[in-house]
């Protein structure tokens, strides 16, 4: 699948920042699912893009902005070749050692009544972890409802089974804290989805999850909120333990008030070129 993809994100303030830092996450890289065909990163100020690959290995780029700044806009477009791979994700970078994704965060701990039901999943697929981890993706998927007002700062996952109410951010998140407790490597993952029986997934930064699942598989992602592994509809942008690290953009501001952000998404198939022949007399 070709996929076209514009991300633009605008923060304006009331009163004027003298100074904002940025970190973007808004580079694909490539690998068995997806080919980067073309993309591009531009900012409405005038500054320089660091690019730096972090230790999970995802492309980023720090820039920060002296003066007076009343909007700033950052965009990144271009076009994503994807591939249907069940899932399986190969080719990534890896830099770390699989254990360090076993380690708990705050957005990822697990409370009593999650590290109950993990195991209780776990026993009935046998302890074999790609049966056990579809069928907790299947039981996230289930239970949880969308949250028509999503906080911003990501809830502990004892208040998301507490109001059986979350986002995709908080579905993934609470994949991976019953995954971790059952020892399975896994990693939180942002990126973009393109569904047309779903148009909505299509105008949104998305989030799911990836398990390692053992050495004949290796990593495998899992979707908590469309209950299913990743198709070639989805484009991988950033992954790390959970959500801090994973984020599109994460930002500073100092001396501005009044902030609002606002984010339009894009994802659509790109209309496939034909070549025209034309036959002289």
């Amino acid at each position: 699948m070709r996929l076209q993809i514009s991300h633009e994100t605008t923060f304006s303030f009331e009163t004027p920042a003298y100074y904002a830092v940025q970190i973007l996450r808004l580079t694909p890289r490539g690998s068995s699912q997806q080919f980067v065909n073309d993309w591009r990163i531009s900012v409405s100020e005038d500054c320089r893009l660091t690019p730096v690959e972090d230790p999970y290995g995802n492309w980023t780029h720090t820039f920060s902005i002296d003066g007076s700044i009343e909007t700033l806009s950052i965009t990144a477009s271009g076009e994503v070749m994807t591939e249907e791979t069940n899932g399986v994700i190969r080719g990534t970078p890896e830099r770390l050692p699989i254990s360090v994704y076993l380690r708990r965060t705050p957005a990822t701990s697990a409370e009593a009544d999650l590290r109950d039901k993990a195991h209780e999943i776990s026993a009935a697929s046998a302890g074999e972890p790609l049966a056990t981890m579809h069928a907790l993706m299947g039981w996230i998927s289930e239970v949880i409802d969308e949250d028509p007002e999503p906080a911003t700062n990501a809830p502990t996952t004892d208040k998301i089974l507490k109001t059986l109410k979350g986002n995709a951010r908080d579905r993934s998140h609470l994949f991976i804290a019953a995954a971790r407790e059952l020892e399975v490597p896994t990693r939180f993952v942002s990126g973009y989805v393109f569904d047309p029986d779903k148009p909505d997934l299509s105008r949104q930064v998305h989030f799911w999850a990836e398990a390692f699942v053992g050495h004949h598989l290796g990593w495998v992602g899992f979707d908590p909120t469309l209950d299913l592994c990743p198709t070639e509809g989805h484009v991988r942008l950033a992954s790390s333990l959970d959500y801090l690290d994973a984020l599109p953009i994460r930002a500073t501001s100092m001396g501005g008030f009044g902030l609002t952000t606002t984010s339009k998404v894009l994802v659509r198939e790109a209309a496939i070129r034909t070549r025209r022949h034309i036959m002289a007399d």
